[in-house]
């Protein structure tokens, strides 16, 4: 049989025979008279008819003397033929578009200005630095990918002793990778399931294989960019379902059971941007368990794959006893089958643990109650409530079930922290140390296997909690360690470390807060939040009050009662009483609320700033010096307020250059899983998306990640990432939760100030994202107003970026599309200037995330820190800007020069000056 090369080179000579022919009969026509060139193009589409029907005879003739391989070597062929002549539709069909574009930007001018300059963005990844760059990012995305998987069940199953193995399902012809939209990347690398296989020595059923391709499974090669990506979305082509397993007749099992006693199943879901998932789709669908129950009745040995970034109901596993092994992989990068290869063959031992809670019912969360499509009946808005509090994942869990075992058994499947390995480990565990304000515990880790592996270390602390007072989560992680490649019998000395000011609690009600409450603190060394090795008390004689920022030392306050909703928010005191309840969400807005988010303002009285002066300073004189240096002033005086307005609105993916002040145009490009464009043709490395990466519990991965990404940028002459994306995994349904890290801030915040500090050492701005509450997708472009306590906000999705902020130093952000109690988050004083910079002491960059609709608006961004607009068009916005000046001078002025200071600033940290 003919190799899939050698299939391809068939057809793509085949195709351009036809090409040559088809632009011969072009030029034949082009020199006859318009009425000969008429009858001839009549002769030819009838003669074409003709020639397609006679060719359909002819091949059901011909196949009909075929053996089954030959027919199965003919189908292929056609399939790889057609996708090579149509690849040029497609081009046409998107070239169509842009000349659509085009011709709107013709009849609006500024719109042609604004596509064209998105346009012509140019990269070259082709140079000996960008290859370089490229094979280490697809050698480190290995190496991550490798640590990511979770070893979820072992009955023996794994790793194989026999090197024959019987792959079901469709989805194994097309793992998903990544996700889709900004958090996308490129997979042209990437290394399909059976490929990797190959590789690894270990034969899969090429019978099987060929059945499963007869019924219509085929591997996908066709493009993953932004608009495709969008359209499938809208369309739901893009969504893949396995179908009934008819194809598996009693001679294709015979067969397959022949080959190998040991069954392989790839079970997974599709993330993108743009779309939240519903319940029943992270349940099995009726065509994946209608595969399970035929590949169970066949097999005793049967491993199942979950190839999905979002958490999933995985109660089936337990359902067949034939399932005796069970891997998570996650969206893993396109070097993640290698990897599943490897662990399956035993090159690598798994060493990855979950960072989500796997319940048996997804809707068992008190967040899935407030999770869906609410509109205000007054608005054009959508609104969420965020009423669980502080009780996501885990801490909901571990808390509602602190004293039911059996209830907790029957809730959760696989503990946030869980993972297995192919070895064992023993654990000795001295008492934690205190000492000036941080508690140090060692653990001895040894292997006690027969098998070299990895172990993680996690260390939880559970507060006293007082009925009606602040509410705490009856555990949570103060940290994690994970140990290097132990040998049989080999030890190692992990040590893991927290400030006692992290066990203090914010008390939005009284203190407005933090607060270390006076009481016994027991400290839990495990292996997952709910499998305790150690549990050590600490006593905390007198209660603490931190009302001042542990690394500024500003003042501390509530700085977002306006969002709290005036909503019940649940308590551990009384469950029932207090759980959410969609019935009652409130859709209509009140006058005030309305007010609120459609703000009005009067001009600001005093001077307008400075603009057009002559002082000979160059961006370049301000390299190393202070932010607040008065050097700044000066060259800030110099900005016609045109070029302070420009700089400002048209901060999409470049910012504009003022060359008179030799103020280059930096590259900004998304994503969390590598450098992607998605308005040019990139060729970047790809990495496992962030899921996978937080899995690994290797904070020294992460770094090297941003690592490669900012080596990489260095080589295409990039200076910015839209990356990381720390948002938490609220509820299991998020549309991104692949983009994101964890439920859990503490490892969304060290995996995303590992990463930050990587690239940040190759002088590459990074966009920590999306700042904040960006836990869902539905409605979020078009609008939508967030709820949410204070305490909720401080303590679990504001603290990842300020890990990253104090612990990378971060230079750049950027806000959400949330509306935060009704204000825009790019355009909110509390969280930009109060929280991010006030409190925390961020002295970086504030990019918007895409302006996509009018609650974006910049002239609440120019007045309160969002110092960029992703304003795809930039000219309207520019428009906006100048008729809020109009309107307000003084303010809109020296808005705007705050805005520049800070993008001047980020733009002198960058390889552009280094």
């Amino acid at each position: 049989m003919a190799t899939r090369k050698e299939i391809k080179q068939d057809a793509l000579a085949r195709v351009a025979v036809e090409r040559t022919e088809r632009r011969a009969r072009r030029a034949e026509l082009g020199a006859m008279s318009s009425a000969d060139r008429k009858a001839a193009k009549a002769a030819d589409r009838a003669e074409a008819r003709a020639a397609k029907t006679q060719a359909k005879i002819d091949r059901k003739a011909h196949r009909d003397g075929m053996t089954r391989a030959e027919r199965r070597e003919d189908r292929r062929r056609e399939r790889v033929y057609r996708k090579v002549a149509h690849r040029p539709r497609r081009i046409v069909g998107w070239s169509i578009f842009a000349v659509v574009i085009v011709v709107i930007g013709v009849l609006v001018a500024p719109v042609i200005n604004d596509v064209q300059r998105l346009t012509s963005l140019q990269i070259d990844s082709s140079t000996p630095d960008g290859v370089e760059s490229r094979e280490y990012g697809t050698e480190l995305a290995g190496r991550i990918s490798d640590e990511g998987i979770v070893l979820l069940e072992n009955e023996g199953a794994l790793p194989l002793t026999d090197a024959k193995l019987n792959v079901f399902s469709f989805a194994s012809f097309n793992l998903r990778y990544g996700g889709g939209g900004s958090g996308g990347a490129d997979q042209s690398s990437a290394v399909t399931l059976y490929d990797a296989l190959e590789g690894q020595g270990i034969e899969y059923n090429s019978e099987l294989y060929a059945a499963m391709e007869d019924a219509g499974a085929e591997t996908e090669q066709g493009s993953q960019g932004f608009i495709e990506q969008m359209v499938g979305l809208f369309t739901g082509s893009g969504k893949k379902t396995e179908p009934d397993p008819d194809y598996l007749t009693e001679p294709v099992l015979a067969q397959a059971k022949e080959f190998s006693d040991t069954a392989l199943v790839v079970i997974g879901n599709d993330g993108v941007e743009g779309a939240d998932f519903a319940a029943d789709e992270l349940r099995v669908s009726g065509g994946q368990e209608a595969l399970l129950d035929v590949v169970t009745e066949s097999f005793d040995d049967v491993i199942v794959v979950i190839n999905s970034g979002n958490q999933m109901e995985l109660g089936f596993l337990e359902e067949y006893p034939q399932i005796t092994a069970a891997l998570w992989i996650g969206t893993p990068g396109p070097q993640g089958a290698v990897s599943l290869a490897k662990v399956l063959a035993g090159d690598v031992n798994p060493s990855g643990h979950l960072t989500d809670t796997y319940a048996y019912d997804v809707d068992s969360a008190p967040a899935s109650e407030n999770f869906g499509n609410f509109q205000y009946e007054n608005a054009s808005r959508g609104l969420y409530e965020y009423e669980e509090g502080i009780y996501i994942g885990y801490r909901y869990y571990e808390t509602r079930y602190q004293d039911d075992e059996a209830g907790y058994q029957a809730a959760v499947q696989y503990p946030f922290g869980y993972g297995l390995s192919y070895t064992d480990f023993t654990w000795q565990t001295a008492a934690p140390v205190v000492d000036d304000g941080t508690i140090s515990v060692d653990v001895t880790v040894t292997n006690t296997g027969e098998v070299a592996g990895k172990d993680v270390v996690q260390v939880y602390y559970s507060a006293p909690y007082t009925p009606g007072g602040v509410e705490k989560s009856s555990i949570e992680l103060a940290g994690f360690a994970k140990t290097s490649m132990l040998e049989p019998g080999a030890s190692e000395d992990v040590t893991v470390t927290f400030a006692v000011r992290d066990m203090a609690s914010w008390d939005a009600a009284d203190r407005e807060a933090y607060v270390l409450e006076a009481g016994t603190y027991e400290i839990t060394v495990g292996t997952d939040v709910h499998t305790p090795v150690g549990t050590f008390p600490i006593e905390i004689a007198d209660t603490v009050v931190y009302d001042t920022d542990a690394a500024t030392g500003a003042a501390l306050e509530n700085r977002f009662e306006y969002a709290d909703g005036d909503l019940t928010y649940l308590s551990r005191n009384d469950w029932e009483g207090t759980y959410p309840d969609a019935s009652d969400v409130e859709t209509t807005a009140s006058d005030e609320l309305l007010a609120f988010m459609n703000p009005t303002f009067e001009a600001t009285s005093g001077e307008e700033p400075t603009y057009g002066a002559d002082n000979g300073l160059q961006l370049e004189d301000l390299a190393g010096l202070d932010y607040d240096d008065p050097t700044w002033e000066s060259f800030l005086d110099q900005f016609t307020r045109d070029e302070l307005t420009a700089v400002f609105s048209k901060g999409a993916y470049k910012t504009e250059p003022v060359e008179r002040l030799g103020v280059p145009s930096a590259i900004l490009l998304d994503g969390p899983a590598g450098l992607n464009s998605l308005f040019s043709s990139l060729t970047a490395a790809s990495f496992p998306t962030e899921v996978v990466i937080a899995s690994t519990w290797n904070e020294q991965l992460a770094r090297e990640m941003g690592e490669a990404v900012g080596a990489e940028a260095n080589a295409y002459g990039v200076q910015g990432w839209y990356a990381p994306g720390m948002n938490l995994h609220r509820t299991p349904f998020g549309g991104r939760n692949f983009e994101y890290f964890s439920e859990d801030p503490l490892v969304s915040g060290k995996m995303s100030a590992a990463m930050v500090a990587g690239a940040q050492s190759k002088d590459v701005l990074t966009f920590m994202k999306h700042f904040a509450l960006n836990e869902q997708e539905t409605n979020a472009r078009t609008g939508v107003n967030i709820f949410a306590d204070e305490q909720a906000m401080r303590e679990l999705y504001l603290r990842p970026f300020e890990i990253t902020v104090k612990e990378a130093d971060a230079w750049g952000a950027m806000s959400s599309f949330i509306n935060i109690g009704g204000r825009w988050a790019g355009g909110s004083e509390p969280l930009l200037q109060d929280v991010l910079r006030g409190e925390w002491g961020f002295d970086g960059v504030v990019s918007s995330d895409a302006v996509l609709g009018g609650f974006m608006d910049p002239a609440l961004g120019v007045r309160y820190g969002n110092d960029l607009m992703l304003a795809m068009l930039g000219n309207s916005t520019a428009t906006q800007v100048n008729a809020a000046y109009d309107d307000d001078p003084v303010g809109v002025g020296n808005g705007l020069r705050d805005r520049v200071h800070a993008v001047m600033f980020a733009l002198l940290r960058t390889d552009l000056f280094n």
